[in-house]
């Protein structure tokens, strides 16, 4: 990430999403919606109509908040409908790049050499933080969205006349429950290694540490009587879940000092993110290069001679036993 103020680019972001050590998220700030029809949301303006070929998405592999947009992308099968960039892993002083890397590519619609030259296309004035994913409007020349748990959604619902995958992770008669479920596990899970890692007083690591753990315990206990976060039905939930899981033993038990267990040692969160990373063209949204070499790499604060690790070794093709939930 990078900050901008008034359209200029700024290197202080992560003391910008500090208040009293504690890391704070900032909320986005583009919040539109597509739609079938082109009709406003529960947020922004409308005009965003769902249109094939219309829209672009700017992501990172190695974020997670990015990582939830193309599994939807890939479970709704909406690759022919909504192109995609992939940034550079290592995040510098200003922010993502489009530089060459394996894995990596080219901004082939705007044509730009870092993200925040996007935002600033979408509003010279931008003061805010410049993240991924960002949705882009090919058509109106602008960004949508850049909040990853709606741009999910929209992904969800929004393109069924354009793709033959039929399965809504968002049911009308669940989202209560999966909205309680999203609250816990971004405050505690999500987010909350991000508040271990970034938290810069004692208090306010141990704080972020115990919330984490004791969520994650509470998560493994459920995950023993069923085969998903809500119920038997796989939803949006648990790809929101995953996204961390799968970062986690690799990156965030090390670098984020997130070490009182591994999900390896949570026997029903370990057979659960295996059972996620088997299902159709998951593990092919999964580049632990990228992800390693950002975290490691980008944080000089954390990791100063940005040493990346070799380990760990995991297994996710290991058979799991969730399929005995019915």
């Amino acid at each position: 990430m990078s900050l901008m103020v008034n359209g200029e680019l700024r290197d202080e972001w992560l003391e910008a999403e500090r208040e009293q050590g504690a890391f704070v998220r900032k909320d986005s700030v583009f919040r539109n919606w597509i739609t079938p029809d082109g009709r406003p949301g529960s947020t922004g303006e409308g005009d965003f109509k769902a249109e094939p070929g219309r829209y672009h998405l700017y992501v990172s592999h190695a974020c997670p908040w990015s990582h939830r947009t193309v599994i939807l992308r890939k479970l709704k099968r909406l690759e022919d409908v909504i192109s995609m960039s992939v940034v550079h892993p290592h995040m510098g002083a200003k922010g993502w790049t489009f530089e060459p890397y394996p894995g990596a590519t080219k901004d082939a619609v705007n044509g730009r050499h870092y993200l925040y030259e996007i935002y600033k296309l979408a509003r010279p004035d931008y003061t805010g933080i410049v993240q991924v994913p960002v949705l882009w409007d090919k058509e109106q020349k602008t960004i949508v969205n850049n909040e990853s748990s709606e741009i999910i959604r929209m992904f969800n619902s929004a393109f069924e006349d354009y793709t033959e995958a039929r399965t809504d992770y968002y049911p009308q008669h669940l989202r209560n429950a999966i909205d309680e479920v999203n609250q816990l596990v971004y405050a505690n899970v999500n987010n909350g290694v991000y508040r271990c890692g970034f938290a810069s007083t004692q208090q306010a690591y141990e704080a972020a540490f115990d919330r984490l753990f004791e969520t994650l315990g509470e998560l493994d206990a459920c995950l023993a009587r069923q085969r998903y976060l809500v119920r038997s039905t796989l939803t949006e939930a648990d790809w929101r879940l995953f996204v961390t899981l799968v970062r986690f033993d690799p990156v965030y038990y090390s670098h984020f000092k997130c070490n009182l267990g591994r999900i390896i040692d949570y026997p029903h969160l370990a057979n659960y993110m295996r059972d996620l990373y088997q299902h159709f063209g998951v593990a092919e949204t999964i580049n632990f290069d990228h992800i390693k070499r950002h975290y490691y790499t980008s944080h000089d604060a954390i990791n100063p001679n940005r040493i990346i690790p070799k380990g760990p070794a995991m297994d996710l093709w290991a058979p799991h036993n969730r399929g005995r939930f019915t």
